[in-house]
């Protein structure tokens, strides 16, 4: 049976929990569009996704397929198993009210993955200071020999996805990103669909 595909408007979120062994596939369906993504240890949110873990223990800024993500705790969290555009960022924060407000000149409300993330979230207990760096899929940052940054529109084209299997059971929040240089100056959906393991299914059914 083919995984239903869930949809995640523009300028929006979703949260939703994974157990060890499922497997998330994010897809960009129409182009340049970055999704934020945060993990969260499902029995434990004091355990979420590190940036500088998993760029320290991969030995690598610009994480894809092979690369796993780790935790604050030094545990895998997530292994990417494919990546069909090949260029994420794990450098910068989700865009907030502030980044408009401080790099945009922008009077007054504006979509925010924080924001976004933040809704999703609270349900599950977890306030907006609890909420790490996410990575950042699709999303195009370049750095020179200066450690200069600099956010480019995504490489990605209409159809590339990124497919990731759970380490551990997960607690998982995405967004289809609202800062405008993210994405080229457009915002559009993302899509992602589980796939579940059918040890899973079969442990259910009995």
């Amino acid at each position: 049976m083919k995984p239903l595909v869930n949809v995640i408007q523009k300028q929006s979120g979703a949260a939703f929990t994974l157990k060890k062994g499922d497997i998330l596939t994010v897809i960009d369906p129409m182009g340049e569009q970055v999704s934020d993504m945060v993990l969260f240890n499902a029995e434990d949110y004091n355990e979420k996704i590190s940036s500088g873990k998993s760029l320290d223990f991969e030995e690598c800024m610009l994480l894809t397929k092979g690369h796993y993500l780790w935790s604050n705790r030094s545990q895998k969290m997530m292994h990417i198993l494919e990546d069909t555009n090949g260029r994420n960022d794990f450098l910068l924060a989700p865009c907030s009210p502030e980044t408009f407000q401080i790099m945009y000149n922008h009077k007054g409300d504006h979509p925010s993955c924080l924001g976004n993330l933040h809704q999703h979230l609270k349900p599950y207990g977890i306030g907006i200071d609890d909420i790490p760096t996410a990575f950042n899929l699709f999303m195009n940052v370049q750095f020179d020999t200066k450690g200069n940054l600099s956010v480019h529109p995504p490489t990605s084209k209409a159809g590339d996805y990124v497919r990731l299997e759970a380490q551990m059971d997960l607690l998982v929040a995405l967004t289809a990103c609202s800062a405008e240089d993210s994405n080229g100056g457009t915002f559009k959906p993302i899509h992602y669909y589980i796939e579940t393991e059918p040890h899973h299914i079969k442990h259910k059914l009995q």
